[in-house]
């Protein structure tokens, strides 16, 4: 299964487009991509680079818990959504340290640049840790993901849980095909810290299986796509598991796929890898919500991947 990702790959470097990005980076894109991983034949942690799965389980479950604050993230050493609330923090008036404007590009090439601002980056975390009056300020991204899944905001007052939903839905409901959760809030783009790239998924029962279907309007191939399968497949295990279905299909369709400029050289290594076998995905039978969940309830068993791969986040 894995070989319809790296194809993707391929696909970019052969025939991607050149254009010009929000980041200032690069990318080669193409528009228009549909995966699909059979998720009974094993769980889709890709093993042509390991792919740090502590990360995905932090992440999905402070998306579920409705949190928008990197905090939480950061007590379970996450620091993936780091650099979007630095650079709102570097520029507000608070910020007295030295010049970090255009830091994701400066960190690369400067090494005198790149110990300043690890320097900065440390104190920032430290600070968002110890400091409740300053995380509540600068660890706040927006209505990202957690707050448009657990808290979408009625225009007569109110909020909407579309997880806690969808769950019931699945369970009273099960052919519905409005079995459909949204990330994309048109009213609240302007004030996140990242408009939503994974923007809305849809499940499907049949035959005692729940299948998922994620809509992804732009998708960073190398470094966030592998996230984006993981994440998924273990958000329709969670759930198939407190409904008391099987797994079925995860469906991941991309609009923009995209592979930037510094990641070219990552990308072909990647492919010159062998696939090896997905690993297993094991639950805590005791815990019947989703809501539940723990990171220790969570585990991946036979996971055998190739080295990590290093390359750098475009901000």
């Amino acid at each position: 299964m894995e070989e319809t990702y790296l194809a993707l790959g391929s696909k970019i470097l052969e025939e991607g487009h050149v254009k010009e990005d929000r980041t200032g980076t690069g990318t080669r894109s193409i528009f228009g991509y549909q995966m699909r991983f059979d998720l009974a034949q094993g769980f889709p942690l890709l093993t042509t680079k390991r792919v740090p799965f502590g990360l995905i389980k932090s992440e999905l479950l402070w998306f579920l818990n409705g949190d928008t604050n990197i905090r939480y993230l950061l007590q379970h050493n996450n620091h993936i959504w780091d650099e979007w609330a630095f650079e709102r923090y570097i520029k507000s008036d608070d910020y007295q340290g030295p010049d970090m404007t255009d830091f994701g590009h400066r960190v690369l090439i400067d090494e005198t640049f790149k110990e300043n601002y690890q320097l900065e980056h440390k104190r920032f975390c430290e600070k968002i840790l110890t400091d409740d009056v300053f995380a509540a300020k600068y660890g706040e991204l927006g209505n990202i993901y957690g707050a448009q899944w657990r808290h979408w905001e009625k225009k007569d007052g109110g909020f909407i849980d579309q997880i806690k939903n969808v769950i019931e839905m699945i369970k009273s409901t099960p052919d519905s095909r409005r079995l459909i959760v949204s990330a994309w809030n048109p009213e609240d783009v302007p004030s996140m810290a990242l408009p939503p790239c994974h923007t809305m998924f849809q499940f499907y029962v049949n035959d005692g299986k729940l299948s998922c279907q994620l809509y992804q309007r732009s998708g960073d191939v190398f470094l966030g796509v592998p996230f984006n399968i993981a994440s998924y497949a273990l958000l329709t295990h969670l759930i198939a598991h407190e409904t008391g279905l099987e797994v079925g299909d995860f469906v991941h369709t991309l609009g923009d796929a995209h592979l930037y400029a510094n990641h070219i050289d990552q990308m072909k290594e990647q492919l010159s890898r062998d696939v090896r076998s997905f690993p297993k995905i094991k639950l805590n039978q005791e815990k019947k919500s989703v809501f539940e969940f723990d990171m220790e309830d969570i585990v991946i068993e036979g996971y055998d991947p190739h080295p990590a791969i290093k390359a750098p986040i475009a901000v």
